[in-house]
């Protein structure tokens, strides 16, 4: 399969590499569209998002931050406040996950039926 530039998209230092491993893992995408309408403090976003631990989030916010898609913003006092928003970096993906969530819901069933089947 060819990328951009007529490369080849799996080599190590093509873009498409880069975003699929920025997005491959499972609680990214759900932690970015949390964040898609607003900044959260992070016991919201554990509880927008369900089934993700607290030390799990941590981590996702930790790598979606050193990836530049989330800023992580300290307001101080006690108890101490902190909020997770995106970047614009992190707002230009949210188009990309839009389409593959319509494509999940559009192909859902099918590869449901698929995993059945096998």
């Amino acid at each position: 399969m060819n990328g951009i530039g007529g490369g080849d998209v799996f080599l190590a230092d093509c873009p498409a590499r880069l975003a699929i491993e920025v997005i491959a893992d499972k609680w990214a995408v759900v932690t970015l569209w949390g964040l898609s309408e607003g900044p959260r403090r992070h016991g919201e976003l554990v509880e927008l998002i369900g089934g993700i631990s607290k030390k799990v989030l941590t981590q996702t916010l930790r790598r979606l931050q050193s990836n530049g898609l989330v800023t992580r913003h300290d307001h101080g006092g006690v108890p101490p406040r902190v909020e997770y928003d995106l970047t614009e970096l992190g707002r230009s993906l949210m188009e990309p996950i839009r389409l593959l969530t319509s494509w999940a819901a559009e192909n859902g069933d099918a590869v449901l039926a698929a995993q059945e089947a096998h």
